[in-house]
């Protein structure tokens, strides 16, 4: 029996779009469902799936996970093949630290530039706290892609956790079209290449629902 992953609209719905990458950058099978954010019965719906009534929400068999971060974790326990985190202990801690920065932080970021597929790309005017998210983001992935650009185009080398939680915010880069460093840049390339995400965008853009909260 393969897993379920509940998501909202792939236009607008980053925390979707984190473990729907990871399952399949890892070709691990799963019926997916999406529920279209900020309708009437939106929350009712994901409550069936979701205790916390928000996306993503997983499920295995019996067993109901929510949150991006924690499906993950549990997707990289489930699935030790994934190597989900870098082997080195010191690597290991640093992608955990920067992936549960991204969790938790960034919110400048994340307000004045939502995930979405259908903008154009473009500059917007922005507050100030918004470039100092940009700054801390562009020296993250300059010191990952620095250090182990060697090993292979993301963060770690390999794919990582690490890289579906910062995947959405390569988008935003380019949607928003945020400028940073060299190596920062290659890194948004990187995610925007890679063909899940292309074919995760050219679904969003294909979907019908506009929620005004997040468009220009």
């Amino acid at each position: 029996m393969s897993m379920t992953l509940v998501i909202g609209n792939k236009n607008y719905s980053s925390w979707s779009l984190r473990p729907w990458l990871f399952l399949k950058y890892h070709g691990i099978a799963f019926e997916e469902i999406r529920i279209p954010l900020y309708q009437a019965d939106s929350k009712s719906r994901i409550l069936g799936f979701s205790p916390s009534g928000k996306v993503p929400g997983l499920i295995d068999g019996g067993l109901k996970v929510w949150d991006s971060l924690a499906i993950m974790e549990y997707l990289a326990e489930r699935f030790p093949e994934t190597q989900a985190w870098p082997e080195d202990q010191a690597e290991r801690a640093f992608a955990r630290s920067i992936s549960a920065e991204m969790h938790a932080g960034f919110t400048a970021l994340r307000t004045h530039c939502g995930m979405n597929c259908r903008r154009l790309p473009a500059t917007k005017k922005m507050p100030e706290e918004v470039y100092r998210d940009i700054e801390r983001i562009g020296q993250i992935w300059q010191q990952c892609r620095q250090q182990r650009w060697d090993r292979g185009p993301w963060l770690f080398g390999q794919f990582t956790i690490a890289d579906a939680m910062f995947a959405p915010v390569a988008l935003r880069f380019h949607t928003y079209q945020l400028s940073t460093n060299a190596e920062a840049l290659g890194y948004v390339n990187t995610v925007l290449e890679y063909p899940a995400i292309r074919e995760w965008v050219e679904a969003g853009k294909r979907e019908l629902e506009v929620i005004p909260a997040f468009e220009d």
